[in-house]
């Protein structure tokens, strides 16, 4: 509590110190977008996969890395984002990406409601029992609804018109690539926004100490659903842009699979910062898509290799340790 406090004060003494640092973090973020749409004008699909697992990332560290809620089922948000893009278009004839993107927002926050008020009655591992079982269900739910989702065959038929009727999704997939970073910089900043906010300190305040927040008055599990529907609502872009990006929505994205690999990626970067969270994303994908094609068949060795490396030299994650050494330093040099 008192950390949260003390960041507060930091947050409102320095304000030009963050924002500087928020506008730095964007312009890495463009700058390695650039890079990337350069180094892989032929992959671009990759580039954008990488987007819409990124802001899956983003919305799993919200509830796990600034709330301490436990899960490994966050993908139940995401994939119901995506069928809910998806259905939009394949049954209802409704093919504008801001709208399938409005309903893929509104189909991942009504999952994250509906998995919040469902995981927060129990705490620590019961809750990754839960998880577990919510991930199975929503993905049984999809594979025995075929009618609507088209079940293990994959929902199709989806087919986005050009974005503002200027900017058609072309084969290359650069329309989908700008598309999805314009989306990713407006979560982003939102986001960052969000954790500096009282209810974002709020948030943080419980995962260090719930019984105390309740001893002030505030209910600890509300603040913690409402955070759980706007990260429903985060995962829902994510695969709302995936249904657009691939015109296709298939049961892996509800799988516990996809859970897994969002949470490894999280640790990977390091819980608790947005900037962790991408970072880790980027370097999980990308080190997978070199090893398993350097080397397909043990590339998973090499992948668990890297992943007990970090947990054991810096526990903290990549990005999170990075940000200790270089605040360590800059404290000694003052």
């Amino acid at each position: 509590m008192a950390l949260v406090m003390n960041d507060e004060n930091q947050r409102l003494q320095h304000p030009r110190g963050f924002i500087s640092r928020d506008l730095a973090g964007i312009a890495v973020i463009i700058a390695i977008a650039t890079i990337g749409y350069f180094a892989f004008p032929d992959n671009l699909a990759l580039l954008t996969r990488m987007i819409t697992i990124a802001l899956l990332v983003l919305s799993l560290d919200l509830v796990t890395g600034y709330c301490g809620v436990a899960t490994l089922g966050h993908a139940a948000l995401f994939g119901s984002g995506a069928y809910a893009a998806g259905i939009l278009s394949a049954h209802y004839g409704i093919n504008d990406p801001l709208l399938m993107m409005l309903a893929g927002i509104t189909g991942g926050a009504l999952a994250g409601l509906l998995c919040g008020a469902i995981i927060l009655r129990a705490h620590g591992l019961p809750q990754l029992v839960l998880s577990i079982a919510l991930i199975n269900l929503f993905h049984e739910f999809a594979n025995k609804a075929s009618s609507w989702t088209g079940g293990s065959d994959g929902l199709s038929g989806i087919a986005p018109d050009p974005v503002f009727g200027l900017f058609e999704f072309d084969l290359y997939g650069h329309t989908a690539f700008f598309f999805g970073m314009a989306l990713l910089l407006i979560v982003f900043v939102l986001l960052r926004v969000l954790v500096r906010s009282p209810f974002g300190m709020l948030c943080r305040a419980i995962k260090q100490d719930p019984l105390r927040i309740r001893a002030m008055g505030a209910s600890p599990k509300a603040a913690l659903i409402r955070m759980y529907a706007i990260s429903g609502a985060v995962a829902g872009v994510g695969g709302a842009l995936n249904a657009i990006s691939t015109q296709v929505v298939g049961l892996d994205s509800l799988s516990f699979t996809q859970s897994a690999e969002a949470l490894v990626m999280l640790v990977l970067g390091g819980t608790g910062s947005l900037f962790g969270a991408l970072s880790g994303t980027v370097i999980f994908m990308l080190f997978e898509d070199y090893v398993s094609a350097a080397n397909p068949f043990h590339w998973l060795t090499m992948v668990g290799v890297l992943l007990i490396a970090v947990v054991l030299f810096a526990p903290k994650g990549l990005y999170g340790t990075s940000a200790a050494f270089f605040s360590r330093r800059g404290e000694q040099r003052s």
